[in-house]
């Protein structure tokens, strides 16, 4: 494993989960209560063994950097060779700033020269799964592939919003469509497409060599766009790596880049047997998250409260309020008689008496006047905050709220 470098791409506006990206990079979004977004793919790495890691940061990265430097850095051994490392655009090549998936690596392919992997394994940083990346090395290796690309199956009605794959009966790539309506199909189930899950591995010296010739055209720099087609061209040997588990079946895999995708996830972790065990510990997911006391719920003379189907993170004070189905980060106050069902509510929130909360995201810092309703008048929700197609409505960062 210590001859792969890993690189991780967090470097997106991330325009699509606004009013959430409004101060942080897409990665660094909180998320399952203690967690950021990034700490999965984090995870992931440190679990497989790679410890050979540059994070590509690129909008809005103070809150990200923050993170990494006060969770991640005492992970790895630098007397070891190992590494955590954030790289910000630095226009060494260009003068623009990463232009695309390829134009990142590209412009950072310096590193690479310097470090001299075998391999090199590029991540998403936005996305929530759990994979043992070892696996598809191994796999790669055994085919002697010049590049893995890591796919699931998955209802072809998703086509518009991947890459789909063609495969052929050894699972080599013999086709490639980015985002199409009309997509090749599993072969045995044409209900069924291969979508590309971001995840790339490439043999050190291609990917130099594809890299080099994508700069010199005219594209849009993107690994899926033109990358893998032009390598498909050049009959270069690439190959699927399916994410199923031992029973043939897709694995769990999100990506959270919309809201509506972001609030599902969230809801996915208070389902009585949830999909994505937080609870793993065999594959655990570490995070950084400051020091707090323990969760305090409080019986108060009108109500005595209730926690049902939730997960609530250290610091939180619940008095007399009934939580249902719902995630809350650290430092939540929920007052005497208020209502929380179906909502995420992040750190330091504070949720008045009487109030009723529901279907809906609360970022950081807002407190929530006594009585008020939020979740239940979509109308009126839309004339003061951000609300998405499914009705999920979403309160930004230090709001002010008013009843």
């Amino acid at each position: 494993m210590r001859e792969v470098l890993t690189f991780i791409m967090a470097g997106g506006k991330g325009e699509r989960l606004d009013p959430l990206t409004r101060d942080r990079a897409k990665p660094a979004v909180p998320f399952g209560g203690i967690y950021r977004i990034i700490d999965f793919t984090l995870s992931n790495c440190i679990n497989s063994g790679l410890r050979r890691i540059f994070v590509l940061i690129q909008y809005k990265s103070f809150s990200l950097q923050k993170h990494i430097l006060h969770g991640w850095d005492d992970v790895v051994s630098t007397q070891l060779g190992e590494f955590i490392d954030m790289i910000p655009p630095q226009q060494r090549i260009s003068s623009d700033w990463y232009k695309g998936t390829a134009d990142a690596i590209y412009q950072n392919i310096y590193a690479i020269h310097d470090q001299e992997p075998k391999m090199v394994l590029i991540l998403a940083g936005d996305h929530i799964y759990k994979m043992n990346y070892k696996k598809m090395i191994d796999l790669h290796q055994e085919r002697n592939a010049d590049m893995t690309v890591a796919c699931l199956q998955m209802p072809k009605e998703n086509s518009p919003n991947f890459g789909v794959l063609q495969v052929d009966s050894e699972q080599r790539v013999c086709g490639f469509q980015e985002k199409p309506d009309h997509p090749k199909t599993v072969s045995n189930d044409p209900s069924q497409i291969f979508a590309s899950m971001g995840i790339y591995l490439f043999n050190r010296e291609v990917l130099i060599e594809e890299l080099e010739k994508d700069a010199e055209s005219i594209s849009d720099h993107d690994f899926g766009k033109n990358v893998i087609p032009q390598m498909l061209k050049n009959k270069r040997k690439i190959y699927m790596y399916n994410f199923v588990n031992e029973r043939k079946q897709p694995k769990y895999w999100r990506d959270i880049g919309t809201r509506d995708a972001y609030y599902q996830a969230n809801m996915d972790l208070v389902r009585p047997k949830p999909e994505f065990n937080l609870f793993d510990k065999e594959w655990p997911v570490r995070t950084y998250h400051q020091q707090y006391p323990p969760v305090r719920t409080i019986s108060t003379p009108q109500s005595s409260g209730s926690i049902v189907d939730s997960l609530i993170s250290s610091g939180c004070v619940i008095k007399g309020a009934d939580i249902i189905r719902s995630v809350l980060s650290s430092s939540v106050c929920v007052e005497d008689q208020a209502v929380v069902s179906d909502s995420v509510l992040m750190e330091g929130v504070v949720i008045g008496s009487h109030a009723r909360i529901k279907n809906a995201i609360i970022d950081k810092q807002v407190t929530i006047p006594p009585h008020s309703k939020i979740g239940y008048d979509l109308e009126l929700d839309r004339k003061r905050f951000a609300v998405t197609t499914s009705g999920i409505v979403i309160v930004a960062k230090k709001a002010s709220v008013t009843d």
